[in-house]
């Protein structure tokens, strides 16, 4: 059953461990479909679901896209904020480590978890981008110095372009983060090939 904040619908499983893994959908997802992902990742963590605020053809999404692979640039950048704000208000409602807070997020999720670091710079302190790219271009290079990202990106992928997924690589390390990109031969699905890497990186790559 989900919970409700600040207009979100979410689910929090909590964990044994002190740090939490927010939980971002792919398009058509809800606050319940990364939880069996995320515990896989990372048995003891908290776990924070959210579902996405915007209907496309009535399926949920974190912002509104004006054609594939084209956003809404100003939607995206008030959406990412409210979500910057939920993210604030669960970690109180909660008791959570706001500094230990990492992001798993696919596709449309993924790409809200790249804005968030790149907009609301300290939210997060690491982010799991599966299938990301370049969400925007933010109006001033934060400073992800102390953030870490695992790029996680298809070669066969026909939704995202591997330049725009480059793209993104490029200006967070620009932006200070430590970045770790893999590299898969499938397409825009997950594989169970790809969640070692991910879970390794998770426990001891990385920003701790």
């Amino acid at each position: 059953m989900s919970d409700h904040l600040l207009g979100f619908h979410y689910r929090f499983v909590a964990g044994e461990g002190k740090d939490t893994l927010l939980l971002l959908h792919g398009t058509g997802g809800d606050e319940s479909d990364l939880l069996q992902l995320g515990r896989a990742l990372w048995p003891a963590a908290n776990l924070l679901g959210v579902r996405g605020r915007v209907l496309e053809h009535g399926m949920p999404r974190f912002f509104r896209r004006l054609g594939p692979g084209v956003f809404d640039e100003a939607d995206l950048t008030q959406r990412t904020h409210e979500l910057a704000d939920f993210i604030r208000a669960a970690a109180d409602l909660h008791r959570l480590d706001s500094e230990r807070i990492d992001a798993v997020g696919y596709s449309n999720g993924a790409n809200i978890a790249a804005s968030l670091l790149l907009l609301e710079p300290g939210v997060l302190r690491r982010a799991v981008l599966f299938r990301a790219m370049l969400p925007l271009q933010p109006k001033t290079v934060p400073d992800l110095h102390g953030t870490a990202a695992f790029v996680a990106a298809g070669r066969g992928d026909p939704q995202i372009p591997a330049e725009g997924t480059q793209a993104l690589v490029e200006l967070l390390s620009a932006s200070g983060a430590e970045v770790t990109v893999h590299w898969v031969d499938g397409g825009h699905g997950l594989s169970q090939e790809e969640l070692p890497p991910v879970r390794a990186w998770l426990a001891g790559s990385g920003m701790k």
